[in-house]
């Protein structure tokens, strides 16, 4: 005989109706086993009404319709631009919900700051989606590499074609991804993938490519090197993402991964634990802020170099 799980569900407010919204966080919040979605915000009502009612739950609007679907939640995910997400981040903390945001946290060291002192000021929990860090087969692969010693240098490229000719991607229509290209968009996954395996970042380098591609040159605290390319303006034939690691057994290469929505509900899991047992995830608003710190540098100096 077994005893019944008697844990109440978390209840999940989501914040935006987008496609990131639609295709992943609704659909992993609404049908995960420990989770209650307690409603959908979105500024437009027909889009958060639309949303809402496709996974059962209650639509809300307006700036009382995001304090309403605060008290209604225990926690928020956001689908929302960083730098609309990092002021509601910090709302949210203020009314005492834990945060699954998106990446970047924000595209300023002050927006991400603040999200991070008032999660740290509320107690609340949070995990940043980076992608690699919770799907479950480039999870354990980084676990497995970061418990090895001797790595000498890597290299990641990852390179979109979400604007290149032809791109039918309706995440092309996103005006903050377009305005802060490769850089900020999947700049966070690589970084979420090499620090923990090779150490933080203690030098960075960075110049400027073709259309929206960034180069960077990393000094890790293990002594390792690495190299990383980013960019959403590749040809489709270049498109991919590679991240191969060097040193004294050989070569790594991460493994790919099913999908975005299974990643998700590995970032719900670690949100939920990192509610239950009060322990930090290594994901949380403090990894987030660093990593704008790290893009901010990168930026600022690809800039002034191009």
């Amino acid at each position: 005989m077994t005893t019944a799980d008697t844990t109440p569900p978390l209840r999940i407010g989501l914040l935006g109706t987008g496609p990131w919204a639609r295709n992943t966080q609704a659909p992993a919040l609404a049908a995960h086993p420990g989770v209650e979605l307690s409603g959908v915000w979105g500024r437009r009502a027909e889009a958060a009404d639309a949303l809402a009612t496709a996974h059962g739950t209650r639509a809300y609007t307006g700036e009382e319709g995001i304090d309403a679907l605060l008290e209604a939640s225990d926690a928020v995910a956001f689908a929302l631009p960083p730098d609309v997400q990092a002021p509601l981040a910090v709302r949210a903390a203020e009314a005492g919900c834990h945060l699954l945001m998106d990446k970047p946290v924000a595209t300023t060291v002050a927006g991400a700051r603040a999200v991070a002192e008032a999660a740290e000021k509320a107690s609340v929990a949070s995990v940043v989606f980076c992608t690699l860090r919770f799907a479950p087969e480039t999870s354990a692969w980084i676990a497995e590499q970061a418990a090895v010693e001797g790595w000498f240098t890597a290299r990641a490229q990852w390179l979109g074609s979400l604007y290149a000719a032809g791109s039918s991607s309706e995440y092309a229509d996103s005006p903050w991804r377009r305005d802060k290209g490769g850089l900020w968009d999947v700049g966070p996954h690589a970084l979420s993938v090499l620090i923990p395996v090779l150490g933080d970042v203690e030098h960075l380098t960075a110049a400027a490519g073709p259309a929206d591609t960034t180069h960077l040159i990393l000094r890790h605290t293990s002594g390792a090197s690495s190299t990383v390319t980013l960019g959403l303006s590749a040809p489709p034939g270049a498109a991919g993402v590679e991240i191969e690691l060097r040193g004294e057994r050989g070569t790594a290469s991460i493994p790919g991964w099913a999908g975005a929505e299974t990643a998700f509900r590995g970032a719900v899991d670690a949100l939920a634990e990192a509610v239950r047992t009060g322990v930090p995830h290594p994901c949380d608003a403090r990894f987030g802020l660093h990593l704008t710190e790290l893009l901010a540098a990168a930026e600022e100096q690809a800039q002034a170099a191009g």
